[in-house]
């Protein structure tokens, strides 16, 4: 039987066990160990007497998922975005909202970094090429790709990761340029040379824009076929953000007309269907969300999830609050 002074806690999928323990120590855990996902039923069981959810990015917590939870006071996600979260819904039940910024922000602009190096020095279609046994022999003009020295780089969204995205492009040698909802400090811009741009001009003066900016209503589909036209013919893309952020019809038809010259991705809109026509290009760097994916990265998320519970659970406010949207 449990114990009345200890809380239930519900883990709705798989996390280093270092934050199973932690919140173990306290209070009475219940995890899903499987990557797969729980099914409605299996969820709605497990809800019923849990005080605390920790979810993931793929758990969709609405009136539904509400509903089965009568005793819910915290949902705390392991991501730092919360868009699979109705945070006006869980406000208006009181439950509280939390998620995992900072501690994922190097390793993201890591990948996003990668990702840039990766399809404009082609080494995708270098790698595809030596494994398929084909005959090669080095030339001078096989393979060749972009230099990013002295290039112009915007980053739509200049938190944290843009921030961070920001530094090491600096460190190869290109011109930063940005747009964001208001300038970064005076002292990071002077830091980087960098110059704050409307959207339109930022889109059309870049070498490579790469995305990190927040999944909202008013970010959905922000590069469409508007956005995409107004890109030179020899940019890159690169969106480590969320997928709706790019309509990926509209980019595949840009990749494949020569509108743009090429794309890194690492999240997609129908995630985690990838849409055809960008499995055909080899103009486009393919990975599947691992913007976050080192084990000192994980752990950390999961630690402050964890963190964010027990605080909550004492009586304390979380560390790392979502604020709800005006209702």
């Amino acid at each position: 039987m449990e114990s009345p002074d200890r809380s239930r806690v519900v883990v709705l999928g798989r996390i280093p066990t270092a934050a199973l323990d932690a919140l173990r120590v306290r209070h009475h855990v219940w995890s899903w160990n499987s990557d797969d996902p729980l099914s409605t039923e299996q969820r709605d069981e497990v809800l019923v007497t849990a005080d605390a959810a920790v979810a993931l990015l793929n758990d969709r917590v609405d009136d539904s998922f509400l509903d089965a939870a009568p005793k819910l006071r915290v949902v705390s996600n392991v991501a730092v975005g919360y868009n699979n979260i109705d945070v006006a819904a869980c406000a208006r039940r009181g439950v509280i909202v939390t998620n995992t910024p900072g501690v994922l922000t190097d390793a993201t602009a890591d990948l996003a970094f990668g990702l840039l190096l990766a399809v404009t020095r082609r080494l995708g279609e270098g790698d595809r090429l030596i494994r398929s046994g084909q005959s090669w022999q080095w030339s001078m003009f096989m393979m060749l790709g972009t230099g990013l020295q002295h290039r112009q780089i915007g980053i739509v969204g200049m938190g944290d990761i843009g921030l961070a995205m920001a530094r090491r492009s600096r460190a190869f040698g290109m011109n930063v340029t940005y747009h964001n909802r208001r300038p970064v400090h005076a002292a990071i811009e002077a830091e980087l040379d960098a110059r704050l741009l409307p959207l339109d001009e930022l889109l059309s003066t870049s070498d490579v824009v790469s995305l990190h900016c927040p999944y909202n209503t008013e970010t959905h589909h922000l590069i469409d076929h508007r956005a995409l036209g107004l890109m030179q013919r020899s940019a890159y893309l690169i969106n480590t953000a969320r997928g709706p952020i790019v309509d990926e019809s509209a980019l595949v038809e840009a990749l494949v007309g020569g509108g743009i010259a090429g794309a890194g991705l690492d999240v997609y809109e129908h995630e985690p269907i990838v849409h055809a026509g960008l499995l055909r290009l080899d103009n486009v760097a393919l990975a599947p969300h691992l913007g976050s994916a080192t084990i000192a990265t994980r752990t950390d998320m999961a630690m402050l999830a964890a963190r964010n519970v027990l605080e909550v659970l004492a009586g304390n406010a979380p560390l790392t609050p979502v604020a709800p949207p005006d209702r």
